[in-house]
């Protein structure tokens, strides 16, 4: 995939994982700071960054739990270590730093 198509792609993705952040109704601070990073900030001092890595041509995701890796395929976005999806693993680890029980759907 050509580097412009993968960011492209990458940034919808981001907004549209930005939108199902805010309408789960958990109380965090949501900032999408330049270059493709999404940071998510709880209550609680701790943080879950998403970012485009446009080398990899994937989707990170860094928790309290670990690090993430995520490409495109066939139309969602999955890990290559153990086939997780984007939303399910974004849905455990706010779940997990918020305390409150988080269910994130990618057409949301």
């Amino acid at each position: 995939m050509e580097e412009s198509a993968f960011n492209a792609l990458a940034e919808a993705e981001l907004t549209k994982i930005e939108s199902a952040l805010e309408a789960c109704g958990v109380d965090m601070d949501i900032e999408l700071k330049p270059g493709g990073v999404l940071e998510l900030e709880f209550d609680n001092g701790s943080k879950v960054i998403i970012n485009r890595h446009t080398a990899a041509r994937e989707i990170w995701v860094a928790a309290k739990s670990g690090g993430f890796h995520f490409r495109p395929e066939n139309g969602g976005w999955i890990a290559g270590r153990d086939g997780a999806e984007l939303y399910a693993l974004l849905s455990r680890v706010v779940s997990e730093q918020s305390g409150e029980q988080v269910v994130l759907s990618g057409g949301a």
